[in-house]
Formats: structure tokens, C-alpha cells, sequence
């Protein structure tokens, strides 16, 4: 028989899950619900969709562990609409509730008023993300302008030798003998 299982996130490390976790535990008290397993992606976007306890907890729902998922909103689930979109189809196909306690969702109403409402929602977590970038990158372009240095400074202390790996052995090649040839040809 399958279980609740608790989804929460937060997108930096200096922030912290206990502002989701407790409002989801008051409401499983208020709602007898048992709580199986908590699922806790910290330090990770929204906008990243493999994330390794989303990815976990849906793993959990396609071996049957799981009939319940409450999260605090919907977009701890995720930013991107499209994703969200795939989250609740794989959801509603293996029939497993959703329950986003802020955004006062429950998915046992599966009506075509309340999948158009859950788009809307997830719509508006889309352009949420997409406003959040657009103030970075302005910030960014306001600090250019200004001639403010942006990234490790010129003349940097750190003179340490890099390691020969990563974008280096993929330009040069990844064996010894590709390497003694010197970069690839793209002809």
C-alpha cells in the first residue's frame, strides 16, 4: 500500500527546508496523514529538472511506495512549465494525489477546471523564474557598465597549476597517444 511522501526544496544552502517542513507536518497531523519518507533537494534550482531526491521520490511513485505527495508550493516542484507538466502527467497516469498546501492544491479533483488551474500555476512559477534571471542579468549588465570587474580578477594570487583534465583532454584527446598528437583536426 502506498504512503505520503513529503517533496521540499530550497535553491541556496544558506537557506533552510524547516520553513516548508513544518506547515507539511501541521497539515498531515490535521489530516491523518502518515508520512512515509521526506524527499529533501537542498542548494538545487527549480529550473534543474534531475534533481537527486525528486528523481528518488519519482522513482518511489513508479514502484508503487507512494499514493500522496505534499509540498509546500508548486514551484518547489519546479520552474519550468514543461516540467511540471510532465511531473503531473506521470502523477495523474499512476493516479497519485498531490497535495501543494500553499497553493491550496489537492489533485484528488481531477476535473478539467482543476488541470487547466494546475497549468495556470504552473505558468506563473515559469514566469516567476524567467523574472528572477532577467533581474540577474541586468544587474549583471549595470555592473559591466559601470566597470566593475566581474569574475576572478587580473593577476589573481592564485597561480597553482591546473590540473591536464576535463576541457583540456576532450580538445586534445583523452588517450596518451591522442594527446602526443596535439589538438584534433576538424576538417
Amino acid at each position: 500500500m502506498g504512503q505520503t511522501a513529503v517533496y521540499l526544496r530550497v535553491s541556496t544552502k544558506e537557506q533552510n527546508v524547516s520553513t516548508q517542513r513544518q506547515p507539511i507536518t501541521d497539515y498531515c497531523k490535521r489530516n491523518n496523514l502518515q508520512i512515509y519518507k521526506e524527499y529533501s533537494d537542498e542548494g538545487i534550482s527549480g529550473s534543474t529538472t534531475s534533481r537527486p531526491m525528486l528523481n528518488s521520490m519519482l522513482q518511489d511513485v513508479r514502484t508503487g511506495k507512494i499514493n500522496t505527495i505534499i509540498c509546500y508550493r508548486l514551484d518547489r516542484l519546479g520552474r519550468s512549465l514543461s516540467h511540471l507538466l510532465q511531473i503531473f502527467e506521470e502523477l495523474r497516469n499512476k493516479k497519485i494525489q498531490l497535495i501543494s498546501i500553499s497553493d491550496n492544491i489537492n489533485t484528488a479533483d481531477d476535473s478539467p477546471t482543476a488541470r487547466a488551474f494546475w497549468s495556470l500555476l504552473g505558468v506563473f512559477s515559469q514566469l516567476e523564474r524567467e523574472i528572477i534571471v532577467e533581474r540577474v542579468n541586468a544587474g549583471l549588465a549595470r555592473a559591466r557598465r559601470e566597470g566593475i570587474q566581474l569574475g576572478r580578477r587580473k593577476g589573481s594570487t592564485d597561480k597553482g597549476q591546473r590540473s591536464k583534465s576535463g576541457y583540456q583532454l576532450r580538445y586534445a584527446g583523452t588517450t596518451k597517444e591522442q594527446r602526443k598528437l596535439g589538438p584534433r583536426k576538424n576538417f
